[in-house]
């Protein structure tokens, strides 16, 4: 295999081993607005409806970790009036997902013997395309709530395309309206045999990760590390390499991941939104994490990844410590 095949495989690798990443589906968006095909696969025996309460949170089975899936039947019987949201095509079924009111979630839970679950819960336990359909869902069913009313007219909205457009009603000139993702950049910053982490206010004790924010207008993803890393820090950046990235519906964001190499380890604490941030070398984390006065953040996160990755390339297994 060559350099570049092997530079590759890693990247893929990284990117897939991201909770809620990587999840194989065709969202077949050239047919969302095909109503007769849609009907036909709500319909499906073998199709599936992943059911959220007005919170986010999902049902699962009471007494295991997977989700309680809807059955088209019980779809038809008991919540027909309920829109759904066609999610894609996975695994020789159609998915979609269907948002309950509390009245709804109550009867749910009694037919089926439902729990309800976070998704942050979900990322830690269930498979990874369960957690990355749950994601999804949540994602997506977020936007539909926040987008009511248009943003240019103020008139109400109309749900399209399957879930996946809002159209405003104003007959004098219907506005369109497409899903957003807030796009944040998260990075481990390094110098030398040490790397850069910070924590803030309110965190629990000995909590370090690494440096994260959002993106302005007319910034690039770099630019971004750069300024981020800088407000927060002190820290000068000389230059960033993309990572992996990861959807972080909690409640709209797209985390993209970088690893990062600082101009010195000077650290000036800049504003408010930091406690502390110092650099680490390997020992320290080893050492720290050994004796419980450093944690770092669950492998839910992106950032866990980072830290794993940059761990790894200096020949220690994140894994072992936690």
């Amino acid at each position: 295999m060559s350099v570049g095949q092997e530079r590759d495989k890693a990247a893929a690798s990284r990117a897939r081993e991201n909770v809620f990443a990587g999840i194989d589906i065709d969202r077949m968006s050239e047919r969302r607005e095909d109503r007769l095909w849609i009907e036909e696969l709500e319909a499906a025996g073998d199709t599936r409806f992943l059911v959220l309460d007005s919170e986010g949170n999902a049902f699962v089975m009471a007494h295991a970790e997977e989700p309680q899936w809807m059955s088209p039947t019980m779809r038809s019987e008991r919540f027909g009036d309920i829109p759904a949201t066609f999610l894609g095509l996975a695994n020789g079924s159609a998915w979609f997902t269907l948002v309950v009111d509390e009245a709804q979630a109550s009867l749910y839970i009694s037919l089926c013997g439902a729990r309800r679950m976070s998704l942050r819960e979900a990322g830690l336990i269930l498979p990874a395309f369960e957690a990355g359909l749950f994601a999804y869902a949540k994602g997506i069913t977020h936007w539909q709530r926040q987008i009511r009313f248009c943003s240019q007219c103020g008139a109400p909205t109309l749900v399209v395309a399957s879930g996946h457009r809002v159209q405003c009603t104003n007959p004098d000139g219907p506005h369109m309206h497409f899903p957003r993702t807030d796009a944040a950049i998260i990075v481990i910053v390094e110098h030398g045999d040490a790397c850069l982490l910070g924590r803030q206010r309110g965190w629990p004790t000995g909590r370090y990760s690494t440096l994260a924010g959002f993106i302005e207008p007319g910034e690039s993803l770099e630019d971004a590390v750069r300024r981020e890393v800088r407000e927060e820090s002190g820290v000068e950046v000389l230059h960033a390499t993309y990572h992996s990235s990861q959807p972080w519906p909690l409640p709209a964001s797209l985390m993209v991941g970088f690893t990062a190499t600082a101009k010195s380890r000077d650290i000036r604490l800049r504003d408010e939104e930091l406690e502390d941030a110092r650099w680490f070398t390997v020992d320290d984390i080893v050492q720290g994490m050994q004796a419980g006065t450093l944690a770092v953040p669950p492998p839910l996160s992106v950032s866990y990844r980072l830290i794993e990755h940059w761990l790894a390339l200096r020949g220690v297994d994140l894994g072992s410590l936690v």
